[in-house]
């Protein structure tokens, strides 16, 4: 494979159009904030967050120099120690868009002393499946970065090309390897991407999307089942596929790019075909017990560890199909209904972003 390397200038160039792509952009705040004075159930869910913001600002960074999530059970100390530091990664959000919400710079310093510090300490190492835990962080950049002093913007940049570099050159990403066809590649992708669209490293964007064509080709199949199905036998791992390749396929339809929602693969699979084929399993058409015939030993150690959900046979629940249905629902307002009755009318914060992006889509 072609080694990449792409300097820190590169990496840091200016950038306009692709300002927040991943998060919130400025007109999308704007509503934010006219539904948090005008709308009650907005005021309601905002003082929540509101409370936490202002509780992170007494709170001190917990970074960790490696992530350590990947193929330990739970229990085990290093991903223990990790669960712990990861617990960063909301508060960062939660001060950057209480940043935007407010204009109070003490939220903005105190995210940059957060965002910072990890860029000091931690070191990447090219694991997807580890590194996938920062998305919030690097929504937090987004949101922020153009208010940030030059040095604390170059440590920042640096952190990240260098994150969104060691998976690109990934002993990982080799060909015959699993990890380089499977839910760890999406997830790859995903992390360049949307490092990509935060810096605007137009490479890492060419990168992101011309692999992310022959990911839906190797990957997910015609009849909408995926690699990751197959081998695993589990709804859990179809969905863990399937949400970082939404995720990637919204960043790229806002950056005005190619739709990776409908884009069919020379094979004819697509995103789109494989969230249909799940939505029988969300609404209760179909069942599924999950983890029968897996191909994969951490499955199995998983099970024998107590892990809830991993015994062979567990039912899947439909609630755990929520992550890709709040996604896929950007494209595919059909969905909207399913969407609501599986929420049931739970109050979540979360949604409302969510809701602000798919009204900028349709009113675009």
């Amino acid at each position: 494979m072609r080694k990449f390397v792409v300097t820190i200038a590169l990496a840091a160039l200016t950038f306009s159009s692709f300002a927040q792509l991943v998060s919130l952009n400025n007109d999308e705040i704007k509503k934010l904030k006219a539904q948090i004075k005008n709308a009650g159930q907005t005021k309601k869910l905002y003082q929540g967050f509101e409370k936490a913001a202002l509780n992170y600002l007494n709170e001190t960074p917990n970074p960790i120099d490696t992530i350590r999530t990947e193929g330990l059970l739970k229990g085990n100390p290093k991903k223990e120690k990790t669960r712990s530091a990861l617990a960063d990664m909301n508060k960062m959000f939660a001060l950057a868009l209480q940043y935007r919400i407010t204009d109070d710079r003490k939220y903005l310093n105190k995210c940059a002393e957060f965002l910072g510090a990890w860029a000091k300490i931690n070191k990447p190492d090219g694991d997807p499946i580890d590194d996938t835990n920062l998305d919030k962080a690097i929504e937090a950049y987004d949101l922020i970065r153009r208010d940030l002093a030059g040095k604390d913007k170059q440590q920042i940049d640096q952190w990240l090309t260098e994150t969104a570099s060691a998976e690109i050159n990934s002993k990982r990403m080799k060909t015959g390897r699993a990890t380089a066809i499977n839910n760890w590649n999406a997830h790859r992708l995903k992390e360049v991407g949307e490092i990509g669209y935060v810096l605007n490293n137009q490479e890492f964007i060419k990168w992101t999307i011309e692999n992310l064509k022959s990911h839906i080709n190797i990957n997910l199949f015609s009849d909408g089942t995926s690699l990751d199905f197959k081998e695993r036998d589990a709804m859990h791992y179809h969905i863990y596929d399937l949400e970082p390749m939404l995720k990637l396929a919204i960043m790229i339809d806002r950056a005005k790019g190619p739709d990776f929602y409908t884009y069919q693969s020379p094979k004819g699979s697509s995103i789109k075909k494989s969230v249909e084929w799940l939505i029988p399993y969300i609404n209760g058409e179909k069942q599924h017990e999950e983890y029968v015939h897996t191909t994969v030993k951490f499955d199995r150690d998983r099970a024998k560890n107590n892990e809830p959900g991993f015994a062979p046979g567990t039912m899947f629940k439909p609630d755990l199909a929520l992550p890709v249905l709040k996604l896929a629902v950007y494209f595919d307002v059909n969905q909207a209904d399913l969407l609501k009755r599986l929420i049931n009318n739970r109050n979540d914060w979360q949604t409302i972003p969510d809701e602000l992006k798919r009204e900028s889509k349709l009113t675009k």
